[in-house]
C-alpha cells in the first residue's frame, strides 16, 4: 500500500469510528493497533484537551500498546488553577508555550537527560523517539479557553520514527482533532446544561424538548428552602465573603438533594427550588425526608467548621410539599427556562415563609403527610394555618425529633 493511500485509510477510519459513536479511548486505541499492524511501531499515544467544566480544567487520554487506554481529568481549585498536574512543566506545556506546531526528542544516546522527567523514564523503558503536535482551531468552533489539541506519539523502534512516519502522524492530526473536538463539544454541552439546568432537565432538553409551551404533568415532591437571616448577614460582610457563604451552604443542600435522587431546578437568590419526581409519591416523600435530615446534620457540621474559622454562620428553612406539576419550557421564543409550574410550587413557597413565625426549620404540608405512607410516623402536627393565596387553612407538620 502506498503512503498516501495508507494515510487516507487511517483518516477514514478515524472519521467513521467517530461517526459510529466511538469514544476517545476507542479512537486512539483502534488507531494505535492499526498503526502497529501496518508496521509503524507506536508504543504510546497521548492526547490532551481543555474541558469547559466547573470542576475540571482539562483531560488527558492515553493508550499504551501493552496496557490499553485510560482517561485522566485534571481538577481545578476555586481560583481556576489546575491542582492535579503541573501542566506547564510537561512537554505539552512546553509545546504550547513555544507556539510551535511540533516538539520532538530522539531518546537515543544523543539525548541529554534531565529536560523532562517523563523523557528520562521513557528512555529507561526503551522508548527511542517522542514527537508531539499542537493543532489550533478557530474561535468560532471552540468553547471557553480551548484553543485546540495536543497529541504525542512514541516508538521503541531502533532509530525512532522515520521521515515518512512522522509525515503520516502529522497528517492524522486534523481528523483526530476533529474527532476529539466533536466528542469534547458534546461532553461540554452536556456538562453545561447539567450544571445550569440540573441533570434531569438537561436530559430532557438534550433529548429534544426545546419547544416553548411543551410541558408534561408530573407527580413530584417540591423542596423549597432559603437561608435564615441572609439579608442581615449580607449587610455586614464583603461580597467575597458573601459568595463563599452562599457556596458553602448551597453545596451542603445541593449535595444532599442530589444524593437522594432529587433535582435542583433553580437558585432563587439564597433560595433553592428542587423536585423529587417519582410516579410513586410515597417513595419520593421518603427520599425527601431522608435528604432533609441529612441536610440538617450537614449544616450543623458546616456551622461548626465556619465558627471555628471565625466565619459567619446561618441556617436554612425548608418546606416540603407534594402535588402535580407542569414540567417543561416557559419563556420567550428564543429565551426559555426549563422549570416546573403549578399551584403546588406557590404553596410550597407560602409554607416555607411560615418557618420563621412558627420557629421551625422544616415544615411539611398536609398533602405531603398524606402521601408519605409509613414515613408519616416521622412527622408531628403543628396545627392548621391559613396561607396567603391558598383557599383554605391546612394542617402542617414538622419532623418529630424523636423519629427524625
Amino acid at each position: 500500500m502506498s503512503e498516501p493511500r495508507a494515510r487516507d485509510g487511517f483518516a477514514d477510519w478515524i472519521v467513521n469510528a467517530t461517526l459510529a459513536g466511538a469514544n476517545e479511548i476507542e479512537i486512539i486505541g483502534g488507531l494505535g493497533k492499526r498503526l502497529n499492524a501496518s508496521g509503524i511501531p507506536v508504543a504510546r499515544i497521548s492526547v490532551a484537551t481543555d474541558l469547559l467544566d466547573p470542576t475540571f480544567d482539562g483531560r488527558g487520554v492515553r493508550w499504551l500498546r501493552d496496557e490499553g487506554g485510560m482517561e485522566e481529568t485534571f481538577a481545578r481549585n476555586e481560583e481556576g488553577t489546575i491542582v492535579t498536574v503541573d501542566f506547564p512543566q510537561t512537554p505539552f506545556g512546553a509545546l504550547l508555550r513555544s507556539g510551535k506546531p511540533l516538539l520532538r526528542r530522539r531518546l537515543d544516546a544523543s539525548y541529554r537527560r534531565g529536560e523532562f522527567e517523563m523523557f528520562d523514564r521513557f528512555q529507561d523503558h526503551g522508548i527511542t523517539d517522542y514527537i508531539a503536535f499542537s493543532v489550533r482551531v478557530g474561535q468560532t468552533i471552540r468553547y471557553g479557553e480551548t484553543e485546540g489539541m495536543v497529541a504525542s506519539w512514541t516508538t521503541d523502534a531502533a532509530g525512532g520514527f522515520d521521515d515518512a512516519q512522522v509525515e503520516l502522524l502529522s497528517s492524522l492530526m486534523p481528523p483526530l482533532t476533529l474527532a476529539f473536538l466533536l466528542r469534547t463539544t458534546y461532553r461540554d454541552t452536556r456538562t453545561l446544561l447539567t450544571t445550569y439546568l440540573g441533570r434531569h432537565a438537561a436530559d430532557r432538553v438534550l433529548a429534544g424538548n426545546i419547544v416553548r409551551g411543551r410541558a408534561e404533568p408530573i407527580q413530584a415532591v417540591i423542596w423549597f428552602s432559603d437561608l435564615v437571616g441572609f439579608t442581615r448577614i449580607s449587610d455586614h460582610i464583603s461580597p467575597h465573603e458573601l459568595m463563599h457563604l452562599l457556596n458553602d451552604y448551597a453545596q451542603a443542600l445541593v449535595e444532599e438533594i442530589e444524593a437522594h435522587d432529587g433535582h435542583v431546578l433553580k437558585f432563587i437568590g439564597d433560595g433553592i427550588l428542587a423536585i423529587f419526581p417519582d410516579a410513586d409519591t410515597t417513595r419520593a416523600c421518603a427520599r425527601a425526608l431522608d435528604a432533609s435530615v441529612k441536610m440538617r446534620a450537614r449544616l450543623a457540621a458546616l456551622n461548626e467548621r465556619r465558627s471555628a474559622s471565625g466565619l459567619p454562620v446561618t441556617d436554612a428553612h425548608l418546606a416540603l410539599h407534594a402535588g402535580e406539576l407542569l414540567y417543561g419550557n416557559l419563556g420567550g421564543p428564543r429565551r426559555l427556562d426549563f422549570t416546573v409550574l403549578g399551584s403546588a410550587v406557590n404553596e410550597a413557597a407560602r409554607i416555607e415563609a411560615l418557618c420563621a413565625s412558627l420557629d421551625q426549620k422544616i415544615i411539611v404540608s398536609w398533602a405531603f403527610a398524606e402521601a408519605a405512607g409509613a414515613a408519616r410516623s416521622r412527622l408531628v402536627s403543628l396545627g392548621r394555618y391559613a396561607m396567603k393565596g391558598v383557599a383554605r387553612p391546612q394542617e402542617l407538620f414538622t419532623l418529630d425529633p424523636d423519629h427524625a
